[in-house]
């Protein structure tokens, strides 16, 4: 038997993919008792770089005793490749609301609707199963694509944030979306 621990996720499934958790649990025994090469496999890394990126995050912290994640790898079940990743990269458990993350990591599955798929499961899993009131997203106003998918599943456009992410080596503004629970319809 192995002394690695077991890597429990919850999974869900949409027509098109599975969405296999992240969460703090998970990415803590990732790097305490894998290898870099099992780490890259799980997480649908490619080169030593994004494992360094990876690394780093998980070296600096990443939770706080207000603050956590539950994020999901995207798997499409043709082909079995992680496409991309989903979910609340900054939830505030104490305040009932998370912010919402995503992309597509892998080119040959942009423009086919699969953020827009993978995102109505997490959304529903945010408000169902994370006790969530509120989520919010913050888009760049020139990530037309981002800003439609947000739309589509309800998002309310609040207002723009000035100055508010820092992104190739520049400082720009996002507008800040928000979906409240009360306004979510499955």
């Amino acid at each position: 038997m192995s002394d690695k621990p077991i890597l429990n996720q919850a999974i869900l499934e949409t027509e098109r993919l599975f969405l296999k958790e992240l969460n703090p649990d998970i990415i803590f025994n990732l790097f305490n008792f894998y290898r870099d090469d099992e780490i890259k496999a799980f997480l649908g890394l490619h080169t030593e770089n994004e494992l360094e990126i990876e690394r780093m995050r998980f070296e600096r912290g990443l939770t706080t005793f207000r603050i956590s994640f539950k994020n999901f790898l995207l798997v499409d079940k043709k082909t079995k490749r992680i496409i991309g990743r989903t979910g609340f990269h900054a939830w505030y458990f104490d305040h009932f609301r998370a912010e919402l993350g995503y992309a597509i990591t892998d080119d040959d599955f942009l423009g086919q609707g699969y953020m827009t798929e993978a995102n109505q499961a997490v959304v529903k899993y945010g408000f169902e199963k994370m006790d969530l009131n509120r989520i919010e997203a913050f888009v760049a106003p020139y990530n037309i694509q981002s800003l439609k998918i947000l739309k589509s599943l309800g998002f309310k456009e609040e207002g723009i944030l000035r100055e508010h992410y820092f992104t190739n080596n520049r400082i720009e503004d996002s507008i800040c979306f928000g979906l409240l629970k009360r306004e979510y319809h499955k």
